[in-house]
């Protein structure tokens, strides 16, 4: 009998997890799980969210704030590389999104983002963001996704405008960066 999204949920964010810190020494990723604290508060911290509601059913679904430091910086990294490059300006607002949600610079989740500033991810990564969404997507409220919606592809949006339109001419968001975040708002209509 197939898993309902409950079940499967827990096994996707702990694969999303590990994808997450595949590209560098396991170290940071024991790092973080040895450092767990209340998982309100750290979703919190991680996310920029402030909504407690949210807030509640994500740490209810299994969401921790590692997963959710995924969640919130794989969108990024994927919309600036998605003309193949990243710019000194993307750059600057991957750094800006992923601080401005609390994420430490010091911290794992971090160094592993300046990791992927230079070398850009591997390509499934987003695909297994994509199922994640999906799937924790089916446990929240219409209202609740439509926040964290908002939340991931706003920030996504703030990073495809950084290198804007030359000369603040034209759409400041690329074909190829509209495309990615068509892909990434599609996988909260599943």
């Amino acid at each position: 009998m197939a898993k309902g999204p409950r079940e499967r949920l827990p096994k996707l964010g702990q694969a999303l997890e590990a994808a997450f810190f595949e590209s560098v020494d396991p170290h940071p990723y024991f790092e973080l799980r040895r450092s767990e604290e209340a998982a309100e508060e750290r979703l919190a911290d991680a996310s920029g969210i402030t909504d407690r509601a949210l807030l509640l059913r994500l740490a209810g679904a299994g969401v921790r704030a590692e997963t959710l430091a995924a969640l919130i910086l794989i969108p990024l990294v994927q919309v600036g590389w998605a003309d193949g490059k990243m710019d000194a300006r993307e750059r600057a607002a991957v750094l800006s999104g992923a601080e401005s949600t609390g994420i430490d610079p010091e911290s794992p989740s971090h160094r592993l983002l300046r990791i992927w500033l230079e070398d850009r991810p591997a390509l499934d990564l987003m695909q297994m963001w994509g199922e994640f969404i999906g799937a924790l997507c089916e446990q929240l409220t219409d209202h609740e996704r439509q926040q964290l919606r908002k939340n991931l592809l706003g920030r996504a949006r703030s990073v495809a405008e950084a290198a804007g339109a030359l000369l603040g001419l034209g759409d400041p968001v690329s074909r190829q960066e509209a495309r990615v975040l068509e892909e990434l708002a599609r996988a909260f209509e599943r």
